[in-house]
């Protein structure tokens, strides 16, 4: 008797964990995440002396969205570059933004990341520094995603023509 009650709860136990291992992406509200990365890039545009207010943009947030889904679903990306070849500029372009842009990403291995998580990452490297602190990106989009193993936070930063 006890022999077939462990045989059944190891069958479930399997079926809960192929279920789990199935689930791709976990869809979590990460408008909080977001928010405070955006927060925290004023901040440290501040410190370097910016004096204009970065101010969030719906074009750049969706070049972000983008980016950051396609960064989650190909593990070999990490960086500016999609898996279609597009880049940051193409990206904003496609959205609708039209001026420079640039672009942080941050990966965590882990379902979950947070605001200094990703601006320790950014921080500390200088040419996602040099990025965050330049004065003349005036708007941003920010972006995470998460499944299971891994999230990615991007940050798409402009310049409007």
């Amino acid at each position: 008797m006890l022999g077939k009650a462990i045989q059944a709860a190891g069958a479930v136990g399997a079926t809960t964990l192929l279920a789990v291992a199935g689930a791709p992406v976990a869809h979590a509200d990460n408008t909080r995440l977001n928010n405070g990365v955006v927060a925290n890039v004023y901040t440290v545009q501040h410190q370097a002396g910016c004096s204009t207010d970065i101010k969030k943009n719906p074009a750049l947030t969706l070049a972000a969205e983008w980016h950051a889904n396609d960064v989650l679903g190909n593990r070999e990306l990490d960086g500016d570059l999609g898996s279609d070849g597009s880049t940051p500029q193409s990206r904003a372009a496609a959205a609708g933004f039209n001026g420079k842009v640039a672009q942080t990403v941050a990966i965590n291995p882990a379902l979950a990341i947070n605001n200094m998580d990703v601006i320790n990452q950014w921080y500390y490297d200088p040419a996602d520094f040099a990025i965050m602190s330049d004065c003349a990106n005036t708007a941003i989009g920010v972006w995470s995603v998460n499944s299971l193993d891994r999230s990615v936070l991007v940050a798409v930063y402009g310049q409007p023509a």
